[in-house]
C-alpha cells in the first residue's frame, strides 16, 4: 500500500517526514485548491529532506481550462522539477465542456517523461467518468487522483470501485479527499484502492492549514498495520 501526503508547505513536509511519510504530493494555497510550489521549496524537500516529491503544477486556482500563457508557464514548470529530480508531476486539463484535453494531458506525459505523470483531481469534473478514464490512459498517465467524482472519497466509495474495476491494472488510481485514519482501513476494503492520497491537515489558530505529524502517524499506523 502506497500512502501519500498532500503537503502544503516546507513545514508540513518535515512534518509529514517526521512522522514517517516517505512519499508526498507538493502545492502550495492548499486551502485554493493547490498551486505550483516555489522552486526552493521543491528542492527542498527533495535533497534536504529525500522525499519522493510528486510536485502538482497549476498556475492558479480555478477551473482547469488555460490560455497559452499559462500552459508554457506549466512546461517551463515541469522542465525545472525534472531537473531538480522531482518522483512525480500532477496535472489536469480539460476543456469547457468537461472533457478530457487528450492533446495537452500527452503532452505533457511527453515532456515529464521518464518522470510519471497524476492527472488530478480535474477528473472529478469530467462529463463522464468511464470515457474520461481510458483518454487519460491513453494518453499515458500513471495514476489518477480522485475522489469517485465527489466531494470526498467516503461519499465516492461506489464508484471508486467501478473506477478502479475498470482501471485494472493499467493505471494506479490515488483514493483522496478526506483520507483520514479513522476511514482509510473502510475505503482501501471497498475500492480496492492500493494507493491513498490524504492532507492530515489541522487549521493554526492564525487560521493556516498545516499537515499534522500526529494524523500522518496515525494513518500510516492504521494502514500499514
Amino acid at each position: 500500500m502506497n500512502i501519500e501526503i498532500c503537503c502544503g508547505s516546507i513545514q508540513s513536509a518535515i512534518n509529514a517526514k517526521k512522522a514517517g511519510a516517505t512519499r508526498i504530493e507538493l502545492c502550495q494555497n492548499l486551502n485554493e485548491g493547490g498551486t505550483t510550489p516555489s522552486y526552493a521549496t521543491i528542492k527542498q524537500c527533495v535533497h534536504d529532506l529525500q522525499l519522493d516529491v510528486f510536485v502538482l503544477v497549476r498556475p492558479r486556482p480555478g477551473n482547469f481550462v488555460y490560455n497559452a500563457f499559462e500552459i508554457q508557464n506549466m512546461m517551463e514548470d515541469v522542465r525545472q522539477c525534472k531537473t531538480l529530480g522531482v518522483a512525480g508531476i500532477v496535472v489536469g486539463f480539460l476543456h469547457d465542456d468537461g472533457s478530457i484535453d487528450t492533446a495537452l494531458t500527452r503532452q505533457f506525459v511527453e515532456l515529464a517523461a521518464p518522470i510519471p505523470v497524476t492527472f488530478h483531481r480535474a477528473f472529478d469534473c469530467c462529463s463522464n467518468w468511464s470515457k474520461s478514464l481510458e483518454e487519460i490512459i491513453d494518453c499515458g498517465c500513471a495514476r489518477i487522483l480522485t475522489s469517485g467524482c465527489e466531494p470526498t472519497a467516503m461519499e465516492g466509495k461506489e464508484n471508486l470501485r467501478q473506477i478502479i474495476q475498470q482501471a485494472g491494472n493499467r493505471i494506479t488510481i490515488l483514493v483522496g479527499s478526506g483520507v483520514r485514519p479513522n476511514n482509510a482501513r473502510e475505503l482501501i476494503e471497498y475500492t480496492g484502492a492500493k494507493e491513498i492520497h490524504g492532507s492530515c491537515k489541522i487549521t493554526l489558530p492564525d487560521g493556516y492549514d498545516e499537515t499534522d505529524e500526529i494524523q500522518v502517524r496515525a494513518l500510516l499506523n492504521h494502514v500499514m498495520r
